[in-house]
Order: structure tokens, then C-alpha cells, then sequence
């Protein structure tokens, strides 16, 4: 007998979409030998050149395999906080810390517990899985536009705009994730200054933080966080290069943080002590100093590598100046999930670019005719294969 379903039905999101996709088509898992991670969000998980090696070992006690603390270990919660304060310039301690399991629970952590009457204000082109959190949160938002026309950077009178006494949350990725673009300096103080007191609030999705020249963060703008409603979010997934021990935090006022930690107490239950001991060992001063240094360059070096290759194949660009990602645009009137197509073929991937279009319009959307390449996993000498790749798909 048959019996009706439980559970309300969720896809995936889009990169993961386009992960089965390949596995049906190519047969094997994307990452496996022969294969071609261009879609996967993810940096190198082994040293990269004048970079930190990556902890082989770390110590576990009998302490270590009892249920964590609500809101994280105490010397990791300190230890970021410690970074903060030297890189940045903020004052700030542990209890301005809560520790979580990668930064997508901490950013779905904040929308669950969003007052009701604020609005959340999100560029079109972003992070993938913002348009799931919301509307799974079920939280109103209001839409910027992101586009050819503003060169995917829309300003910051742009997202402050809204109705009349409307009390309103800026969501953003910086650097952003897919294009890469990168606020900074007076524009990312003037952000910072607008957002985060009175009747605004600032969630920033810091994870590519040391994939820009120099680092970035919100963190170096905001004179009192506990009296304000910056939220910051970082992780070890990406610029010190652990995705896997899935750790990550959320930097907020001290008020928000218990209730987060309160939330942890009865919905999360903690993160693994192993994971957070592992990410201590990140944190060591001497292989920060080195990582904040070696990233920054070697992905540099990436980014203006691909983008010469990319433009002599006669892709136009529109990347910024952080990531590890190319937010390319195909010419005549190839789209991104054609190009795929082919790809497949070829053990190859790359992100749609409707996957990161807020609207969710599929083949009416400004963005049919883009794609995210990624360049974090790839190794200096996959260039060459990966161009000829391209470039052999894009003369069919």
C-alpha cells in the first residue's frame, strides 16, 4: 500500500542540480580522476606555493569527545576574535563569536530569527543558495537589480532604497560570489556606516575574504558591533582551505549571539570539538600570517591567468577583482545550460549562470547567457587542457 507523503518536497540547490546532471550524463561523480571541477565552490585543499602546510595531525583527549558548548569552544571563539582585532582594527571578544557547522547554517540561523517586519534587499546576481534560505524562511525580500547595465556592482544608495520606514536587511557576498566583485575600502566603510544602525541591518557572506588583494572585511568599518546590527559571516572553507571540517562562525553584537547560541542549544546541539580543535591549528599565528600572504597571490595569479585565456576564446568578462571565480558571458546565442550540455561530454562543468539569478527565471533570465567558471580547485598545470576543453566545446 502506498501511503502519502510526509515531507513537503525541497530540490536541490543549483549546483547540485547541475552535480547529478553530470553524473548521469558522464557516468562518474564530478571531482573523480578524468574529470573537470570547473562548477565546484572550492579552493585547494593542499599547500599552495609560499603557503602554510595543511595540519596533518591534531591531539584528542577524552575531553574532546564530549558534546561541545552551545555557542562553540571557548579558544576558538577567541582565537577569531583575536584575528579580527590584529587584521581589522575592531574590538571584539569571544562572546561577539558563535561557532557553526560551515557559514550556510550560521546565514539560515539569522533568517530563521529575522523580525518579521524587516525586509531582506538582495542583488539579483548572488550566491546561490540565498534564494532557497529565503524562500524556505519564508522572509520577505525586495530585489536590486544586478546586471550588464551597472556592471554587476550595484551601489549602496541602491540597496538602501526602499519604502518609507521600512526597517531593512542588506544581504551580500563580498567578495561575491559568482562575479567576484569586490567592495572595498571607502565603499565598503560608507556600507558598513549606512547599514548597521537605527532601522538597517548588514549580513556580509565573508568566506572569500583572502581571495582578494589585500584581505577585506566589514570588520575593519564598524566602531561599537554591539551596538549595531552588522552581522559578519566567515568560515574555514574556503581561504584556509578546509572545507571539509565544515566550521564556520558568525561575528555579531553580543545580544544576537546568545540568541543564536540559544537556538544552538536545543537545535544544533554544538559542532564536533574535533572539527573546532582542527580549525585552531588553522588559526596558528605563524601559518595565518603566511596564508593571509600566499592565497591572495596564488589566486591572483589564477584570475589573470584564465582571464587572458578566456578572452583570447572570445568569452567576454565581467569578474571582479576577488574569488576564485570567472562571471563570463557566452557569445551568439549559446546559453549556459547548452554549453553544459556539451561539457558533460567532456567531463567538464561549469555553474549556470540562472542558478545565481535571485528572480528564479530560468530561460527568460538576464543571465541565460552567463556562467560561473571556477578556478579554486584547479592546479597550475590543469590551464592548458582546461582551455583546449573550452575551446574545442565553443567551435562546435
Amino acid at each position: 500500500m502506498k501511503t502519502n507523503s510526509f515531507l513537503n518536497n525541497v530540490p536541490p540547490m543549483g549546483i547540485y542540480e547541475t552535480l547529478y546532471a553530470f553524473q548521469n550524463s558522464f557516468g562518474t561523480y564530478m571531482g573523480e580522476k578524468g574529470t573537470h571541477p570547473w562548477s565546484q565552490g572550492f579552493p585547494l585543499t593542499t599547500k599552495i606555493p609560499g603557503g602554510p602546510e595543511l595540519p596533518k595531525v591534531i591531539k584528542i583527549e577524552s575531553n574532546d569527545l564530549k558534546y561541545p558548548k552551545a555557542w562553540g569552544q571557548p579558544e576558538l571563539r577567541q582565537t577569531i576574535a583575536e584575528y579580527y582585532n590584529h587584521y581589522y582594527g575592531s574590538s571584539i571578544d569571544l562572546e561577539n563569536i558563535m561557532i557553526f557547522a560551515g557559514g550556510r547554517p550560521g546565514l539560515i540561523a539569522l533568517l530563521m530569527f529575522l523580525k518579521s517586519d524587516i525586509k531582506t534587499h538582495i542583488a539579483s546576481t548572488e550566491y546561490t543558495p540565498y534564494y532557497d534560505m529565503l524562500r524556505l524562511m519564508n522572509r520577505d525580500y525586495h530585489i536590486i537589480d544586478s546586471n550588464i547595465e551597472n556592471n554587476f556592482h550595484p551601489s549602496v544608495d541602491d540597496y538602501l532604497k526602499g519604502e518609507p520606514n521600512q526597517r531593512k536587511l542588506i544581504l551580500l557576498s563580498n567578495p561575491c560570489n559568482p562575479t567576484g566583485i569586490t567592495r572595498k575600502e571607502d565603499e565598503l566603510k560608507e556600507l558598513v556606516k549606512r547599514s548597521t544602525s537605527d532601522e538597517n541591518g548588514l549580513l556580509i557572506d565573508e568566506a572569500y575574504e583572502l581571495f582578494h588583494s589585500p584581505p577585506v572585511s566589514a570588520m575593519q568599518f564598524i566602531d561599537d558591533i554591539d551596538n549595531s546590527n552588522l552581522f559578519v559571516a566567515g568560515a574555514a572553507t574556503k581561504g584556509l582551505q578546509a572545507p571539509g571540517i565544515r566550521i564556520g562562525w558568525v561575528v555579531a553584537a553580543k545580544k544576537y549571539i546568545e540568541i543564536l547560541g540559544n537556538f544552538s542549544s536545543f537545535g544544533m546541539g554544538g559542532v564536533s570539538r574535533p572539527s573546532q580543535l582542527y580549525a585552531l591549528e588553522l588559526f596558528n599565528k605563524k601559518r595565518i600570517e603566511l596564508s593571509r600572504k600566499a592565497v591572495p597571490e596564488f589566486y591572483d595569479a589564477q584570475r589573470n591567468r584564465y582571464a587572458k585565456g578566456f578572452s583570447d576564446l572570445g568569452l567576454e568578462l565581467f569578474s571582479g577583482d576577488g574569488g576564485f571565480y570567472h562571471w563570463c558571458k557566452l557569445t551568439g546565442d549559446l546559453t549556459g545550460a547548452q554549453l553544459n550540455d556539451k561539457l558533460f561530454k567532456q567531463g567538464a562543468a561549469i555553474l549556470k549562470g540562472t542558478d545565481c539569478d535571485m528572480y528564479r527565471l530560468e530561460e527568460k533570465s538576464h543571465l541565460k547567457q552567463f556562467f560561473r567558471f571556477s578556478f579554486g580547485p584547479l592546479l597550475p598545470n590543469s590551464f592548458d587542457s582546461d582551455i583546449d576543453i573550452l575551446k574545442s566545446v565553443l567551435n562546435e
